[in-house]
Formats: structure tokens, sequence, C-alpha cells
């Protein structure tokens, strides 16, 4: 049996990604009981505080994606309760979840990024579409990528081939958020690389290579079996996947970040990694990437989950 008391994993909340937080979350509380460990699974809704008030767990696993479980929001209800919980704080998720302020921080420390513009939805309409989106085209060149400036699992992001496409990216792309990040567009290897930290630091676990059936990693392709291929590790010289190790563990750095992310890359023909992207609560499903990073590095998922729960135990108000 686990030397862990109580513990909960949260899942579900009402973003776009409550399916995928529901699957996560049951993956997460089977390889922990798998443990040992006593794990309650529990839904965002009414009754949560007075349920933790009542019964405060040792601490809890975020499994939430999107909206409320990554932008710090649920983060800062816990601390206020004194639960103390794994992942980075509320500030730091704030940072991280804006896809943006995140680009400017790691471009701030040396690392590569896409140029791109940010636009809300208020300047897309105000100044005019065709204008804006005329001179994003110029300045940025094509291919683009289009997605929702805070969000995940790809929903509402576009591939754009041409400047016609451009227009209907923008409104798929508004359906999810307020805000669109185009970015340019960079072909190359698309690389995940999950970094952990059990006490001695933050490591990178090896990289999983990604190729979607289509040629892009949308939300189908996430999700569902069979419709991208993965090689964990990735196919990458030693040269490269030394870079998106180093890339990863930076980007955690310098975002403030604790105890798990996921930092999402493209590798370009000279093997340069360019960053996309963080995760403060990587996706824990069958499919998700973390997992494969950790059975890639011979580590058992469960153990996983359990320590980063023992480190944040001692993280606990006295």
């Amino acid at each position: 049996m686990s030397d862990l008391g109580h513990v909960l994993v949260l899942a579900g909340g009402l973003s776009y990604e409550r399916e995928v937080s529901l699957r996560s979350g049951r993956r997460v509380s089977e390889v922990l009981r798998a443990c040992g460990v006593d794990v309650e699974t529990r839904d965002t809704d009414a009754s949560l505080v007075p349920s933790i008030l009542a019964d405060p767990p040792e601490a809890v696993f975020v499994t939430l994606h999107g909206g409320a479980g990554e932008d710090g929001a649920i983060r800062s209800v816990l601390e206020l309760l004194d639960v103390p919980y794994v992942g980075a704080g509320p500030d730091a998720c704030r940072v991280a979840f804006d896809k943006p302020t995140a680009k400017a921080v790691v471009r701030s420390v040396g690392l590569r990024t896409p140029e791109s513009v940010t636009l809300p939805k208020e300047t897309f309409h105000d100044l005019g579409a065709s204008a804006v989106l005329g001179r994003i085209v110029e300045r940025l060149g094509l291919p683009l990528f289009v997605k929702p400036a805070r969000g995940g699992s790809a929903l509402g992001a576009s591939f754009v081939r041409t400047a016609e496409d451009l227009p209907a990216a923008m409104v798929g792309c508004f359906a999810y958020g307020d805000t669109a990040l185009i970015e340019r567009y960079v072909e190359g290897i698309e690389v995940s690389v999950s970094v952990v930290d059990l006490g001695d630091g933050p490591v990178a676990l090896p990289a999983v290579e990604i190729v979607p059936d289509g040629g892009v990693y949308d939300y189908a392709a996430r999700y569902t079996a069979g419709r991208t291929e993965f090689f964990a590790p990735a196919r990458l010289s030693p040269a490269a996947a030394a870079a998106c190790a180093e890339t990863a563990v930076t980007a955690h750095t310098a975002l403030g970040l604790r105890d798990v992310s996921r930092t999402d890359l493209i590798v370009d023909a000279d093997d340069v990694p360019h960053f996309l992207e963080v995760n403060v609560a990587p996706g824990m499903t069958e499919t998700s990437l973390l997992p494969m990073s950790a059975e890639a590095a011979g580590q058992d998922l469960g153990e996983l989950c359990r320590a980063l729960l023992q480190i944040a135990t001692t993280r606990k108000p006295t």
C-alpha cells in the first residue's frame, strides 16, 4: 500500500476539453489505485469546496484541461483551502496558459519561437478583416497556423495554406476564444517533450515524435486511436534530441513552472527546435504524450503520479 493518505483527482470542468479531462482523470485514478493509493475522483461543481473542507485530501492531482484547469483559477481556490496540489502555481499558470505571453517569455531567454501576430476579435472586426489579414500575410508569409491564444487540444486551430483560407480559419478560431494567435508555419518534425521534477530539478523525458495521418495534429488526430503515429523516443539526431530537452527544461524554468509540464516543439531541417506552446496540465489519456514519454524513459506512470503527489504534500502548510 502507498504511504500517501487520501488523495483527490480533479477532472471534468466546463471547458471545451471536458471529455478529454474526464479521460485523463480516469487514467490517473486507475494507475494510482494500482499503486495502492486511496483515490477519489471529483468534478468541479458547487459541492467541491464543502467536500474538501469536510474531508481535506492529502494532495490534489489536477487533470482539468483548458479554462480553469490551466489558467490558475482552480489552483487559487486550492491555495485558499490550504490543500497542496501537483503542478504550477496560479501566477505561473496564468502566464503559461496565454500563448502569446508564454512566447514572449521564452523568447526573452533566447529560445526560438515562430514569428506571430496576436489579434483580438474586436480588432479583427473594427479595423476591417480584409485589410488586417492581407497585411498579416504580407508580414508573415504562407503557410500559417492559426489557434486560440488560450486553450488546448487544437480546438479552433487551423493550418492555412493560402490567403483565401485565412478568413475561415479566423472565424473557426474565434469560436473557441476571443483572441487569435497567427504564427508563421515552421516546416519540420513535430515533437513534444515532457518535463518532470521529482525533487532534484526539472528533467526532460524522451521526446515523442508526432506523425498525424492527415499531416495536421488536430483534435481528432490527438484523441482518436490510430489516427496518429507516435515515436517514443523521437527519431531525432542526438544533437537535436539534446536541444529539445534543453529547450523544454529552459521553458519550464523561465515560465516558473513546477512538478510537471509538456512543451510542444517543431524541429527544423537544421535540427533547431522552435517553441510552440507549453501545457501545465498535460493530458494523461491512452493517446496522450506524457504517458508515452514516461514509458520510453522506463518509468511506471502510476509511480510517477504517486511521487508527484508525495512531493506536493511536502508543500502542505504547517
